[in-house]
């Protein structure tokens, strides 16, 4: 690396620290606002840094990306809706690997002919264009699944996991190969796009309901390859947000395994939910009884409750019912009724999406209990209403050790003494068929929608 000025090695110094303060703070939805700002005007600082420091040769061309870049990223994220949060996580991860592969793209080329073109180089380009590459790839499928234009099934095929085996060796021998020969532009080409197609077949076969971890992963991605294109260019302040990035995104990746009780080899090559096994296992019942119910059961047995547990998850993410829910919500408030919203780690298509898609629809922060702290409440509740999050609600993962969500910690919703259980969100027109069931009308409610089920 060149020898950096006392001055501007104070500014990335700065720049660092308001890096890793704006990350403590995006722990808690009241400070992530500031946490954002704080993180933003770390990377301007260090930007501006690097080119007083470096030679540039057209500051205008410059100037005009940063504006064109910067005006699609403020109508992006001023119009985009909070429902599709998700889709723009997993393009901004592929984003981020997208430009570390040209940073060691145009590395790669400009070291053609130069003398001082050593091994090192190689492998510092090498390692970016690996992780760059199959960020990029994985992301656009992430965000094909997300949006729907990728199936969000697992998608699998005869000797898969052998197939991405023989694809990462061939990787591997490329990565030498160029290190040996450090100018061979056909070889280089050719990785990356093995690079790509790896990307691509590493999350093809991930089911939709494990997007949290993979884009938490890809994040983390994303992270590396910022990092691994900072030793490229010999930045040490594009090395220190890379791998505190990086670092975070491992972090809450291993926080979503835990949530689901699965490794990060599972998520990765087990291809959960590609179909279902068969003798599935179902939990014990116990003195409990299940039945059909109509809207009009339901709403009198929460239109009686002293205190409501609403349980979101994924189901209720993908149907975006979360306005209805709080409309719900609000309607048992005014009776008097206490409500509290349980939210498990994994409920969202990613990490914090649930929190997101609630505080869009304007419920208030303090009424989102985690996992650990609202289990114990459950026991106290007379009606949990679980919405499309069935899977971390299931007590076979407690009980059932033949059952795949064993050892799984959930919501313990089978503990009030009343559980209404919708497997997806609710449609549209169920409020208005539910809520005069409570309010005191004697409006009839239909039973044409589907019935919900009903445990007490």
């Amino acid at each position: 690396m060149e020898e950096i000025p006392i001055l501007s090695l104070a500014a990335y110094l700065v720049a660092a620290v308001l890096f890793i303060v704006g990350l403590m703070r995006m722990g808690a939805p009241k400070s992530a606002r500031m946490g954002n700002i704080l993180a933003a005007v770390g990377m301007l600082i260090a930007i501006i840094v690097t080119l007083l420091l470096k030679e540039v040769l057209n500051y205008t061309m410059i100037l005009i990306g940063i504006a064109i870049g910067g005006l699609i990223g403020g109508v992006v994220a001023r119009t985009v809706k909070m429902t599709a949060m998700p889709q723009m996580v997993g393009i901004y991860n592929g984003f981020g690997g997208g430009a570390s592969l040209l940073i060691a793209g145009s590395e790669f080329f400009r070291l053609q002919g130069i003398q001082g073109f050593m091994a090192e180089d190689s492998v510092t380009i090498v390692v970016t264009v690996l992780i760059g590459a199959v960020t990029l790839s994985g992301s656009m499928v992430a965000f094909g699944k997300l949006q729907g234009f990728v199936s969000t099934r697992p998608i699998t095929y005869p000797l898969q996991n052998i197939w991405n085996l023989i694809i990462f060796i061939a990787v591997l021998a490329g990565a030498v190969y160029l290190v040996a020969q450090p100018g061979s532009i056909p070889v280089f080409l050719i990785l990356i796009g093995v690079c790509l197609l790896l990307g691509v077949l590493l999350v093809i076969p991930i089911g939709g309901a494990d997007m949290p971890v993979v884009i938490s992963l890809l994040n983390s991605y994303s992270g590396i390859a910022g990092a691994a294109a900072g030793f490229v260019l010999g930045n040490m302040f594009l090395i220190i947000s890379g791998a505190l990035v990086g670092a975070a995104g491992f972090i809450l990746t291993r926080i979503m395994c835990k949530a689901m009780n699965r490794s990060l080899s599972n998520v990765m090559f087990g291809a959960f939910g590609a179909a279902p096994k068969s003798g599935a296992v179902a939990g014990e019942e116990g003195d409990k009884s299940v039945r059909e119910a109509t809207q009009e059961d339901i709403g009198t047995l929460i239109g009686y409750a002293q205190s409501v547990i609403i349980v979101p998850g994924y189901g209720l993410a993908t149907s975006q019912a979360q306005h209805q829910v709080k409309e719900l919500a609000d309607m048992l408030e005014k009776r008097g009724t206490s409500v509290k919203y349980a939210i498990h780690p994994v409920a969202g298509r990613m990490p914090g999406h649930m929190n997101v898609l609630l505080a869009e629809a304007d419920v208030p922060y303090d009424k989102l209990f985690d996992l650990d702290d609202i289990n114990s409440e459950f026991d106290r509740t007379d009606v949990a209403i679980v919405v499309g999050a069935n899977d971390v609600t299931n007590p076979v993962a407690r009980d059932v050790p033949d059952s795949p969500l064993y050892g799984m910690p959930i919501l313990n919703v089978d503990k009030a003494k009343a559980v209404v259980v919708s497997s997806a969100a609710f449609p549209p027109d169920s409020l208005e068929l539910i809520t005069p069931c409570f309010t005191g009308t004697r409006r009839l409610c239909s039973s044409g929608t589907a019935n919900r089920r009903l445990s007490n």
